[in-house]
């Protein structure tokens, strides 16, 4: 990850939002921008918002294996294709770069499904 960018948003010393309230999709892009030759989508938007819509009606963020489960459900893949699939969107893992461009706050359990 490059230097962080001045983004005006309070973050930890990981990158991710202290307030998940704040985000918005242009802050996204703008964190996005911090990963070398990584670049948001249309399709890297989807998952980021549907994240966004899980943490809103639950108050806690959604695992990998809420997200392959939604795409299983939304798409043609297979379990194994949604995985794979989500983590070729995000290469830098999906906690570490999906959660934080999606304004998360870490997560202190985590099951990587």
């Amino acid at each position: 990850m490059r230097n962080p960018l001045e983004l005006n948003v309070e973050r930890d010393s990981d990158g991710y939002l202290m307030e998940p309230e704040v985000w918005t999709p242009e802050l996204a892009h703008k964190m996005a921008s911090e990963w070398n030759d990584f670049e948001l989508t249309d399709a890297h938007m989807q998952i980021l918002e549907y994240m966004r819509a899980w943490f809103d009606e639950r108050q806690i963020v959604p695992d990998v294996r809420d997200i392959t489960k939604h795409l299983t459900e939304t798409t043609d893949m297979t379990k194994k294709e949604a995985k794979q699939y989500l983590f070729e969107l995000f290469p830098h893992g999906y906690m570490q770069q999906a959660c934080q461009l999606a304004g998360m706050r870490r997560p202190r359990a985590w099951s990587v499904g």
